[in-house]
This record gives structure tokens, C-alpha cells and sequence, in this order.
């Protein structure tokens, strides 16, 4: 015969999730991601990670740069900080300077400022501009450019956070991606960084 089950009141409740404290310091850094760095800091495979050029225990990226894009990343040691500036539903601008193969033409910004179809659905509308060839430091290992076609350079400011976005919008508009760098994020910028290098600022909002 089986035991009745005890009433609802009575049974064990369920442990309550208890938000992690914030860190007594929170800290914010502003690094300069060099090209061939993944956003991490262990690599199985030996390559190259952030531990190589950020020395400070307990922080972690806000958000991603891809491996082959340089520029800013954020870094954090304070998880609800981390989350608030990676949650594209807050819409952080980030800015994009974009070296790409061909000369943009009027109509393939405005189809970018429009919003482009991807194979993950339509993008929200972005902000794109021609851009004379920004000082930059020197890639490492340079761009690999074909002599028989031009190049030039785009500004363009986005407000999600997909996978390689940036990449696969040029592409759609016919201008394939040669070098990628993210010079802001919201508020925050490079400013004057050069590759590898970081610096600390105040751990809040902009």
C-alpha cells in the first residue's frame, strides 16, 4: 500500500538561486585585442590568448572580438557589469573601422544603413559612413590585398552582437571584410592604445 504524499506546504522547498555578491572592487579594463589573440585566456592548442598581455586575476571579457579582428574589449571582474554591457538588448553601440575589398559605392552603404538579410534573419539598421584610411598601427601579419582590386574603408556602428556580423554584412553588400578593427564600445574607446596594451577606468556605466 503505497504512503500518501505529504501536502504541498509540507515538502522540501526548492534551494533559492542567491545572486553572487558584487566584488568588493570592481574593476573595468580597456584593452587593445591584437590580431590572432583569442578572447580567452587558456588555449589547449597554444595559441595566443589574453593572459599573454592582461596580468589581473579575476577578470574576464565583456562580450567577444573574433580571433582574426583587432581592437577594444572590455574586461571585467564584475559579473552583473559584464552582463549588462555583453546583453544586445541593451544596445551598446560599437564601432567598427572596416577595411574592405572594393570602393563603396553610395548604394551599398544605404543598404547597410537599411539593414541587410543574413542567414540568421535581417539586421537591425547600422550607421555607415566612407572613411579615409584611418593611422593605424602596422598588422601583424599584413593584410593580404590583390593588386588588380581596390580597397577602402568604412565606419560602421551596429547595436547587436551576432557571430562574425560585421563580416558577413560587408559580404552581403558585396564588400568582403580584409581587416577589422572596433575601435568603441558605446562611450569607451581605443584612445591611443596600441596593440596589447590596456588600461583601467572607473568600473561604470557610461
Amino acid at each position: 500500500m503505497s504512503r500518501p504524499r505529504p501536502p504541498a506546504s509540507r515538502r522540501p522547498a526548492a534551494p533559492r538561486r542567491v545572486a553572487k555578491a558584487p566584488p568588493a572592487q570592481p574593476r573595468l579594463l580597456l584593452l587593445n585585442k591584437p590580431f590572432d589573440v583569442l578572447t580567452q585566456f587558456n588555449d589547449e592548442q597554444g595559441r595566443a590568448t589574453l593572459r599573454d598581455f592582461v596580468d589581473v586575476p579575476g577578470v574576464y571579457p565583456a562580450g567577444r572580438l573574433d580571433r582574426d579582428s583587432e581592437g577594444l574589449l572590455l574586461l571585467t571582474n564584475d559579473g552583473r557589469l559584464q552582463a549588462r554591457i555583453a546583453d544586445p538588448r541593451h544596445k551598446l553601440p560599437k564601432t567598427y573601422w572596416v577595411q574592405v575589398e572594393g570602393e563603396p559605392s553610395e548604394a551599398q552603404l544605404q543598404q547597410l544603413r537599411d539593414g541587410v538579410t543574413l542567414n540568421d534573419g535581417p539586421t537591425l539598421p547600422a550607421e555607415a559612413r566612407l572613411l579615409d584610411e584611418p593611422q593605424l598601427w602596422d598588422r601583424n601579419p599584413p593584410v593580404r590585398f590583390r593588386k588588380s582590386v581596390p580597397t577602402g574603408w568604412l565606419e560602421l556602428v551596429i547595436r547587436e552582437g551576432r557571430n562574425r556580423q560585421v563580416r558577413r554584412m560587408t559580404a552581403a553588400v558585396g564588400l568582403p571584410t580584409l581587416r577589422l578593427v572596433r575601435v568603441a564600445i558605446g562611450s569607451w574607446t581605443l584612445d591611443g592604445l596600441q596593440p596589447g596594451q590596456w588600461r583601467e577606468v572607473p568600473a561604470l556605466l557610461p
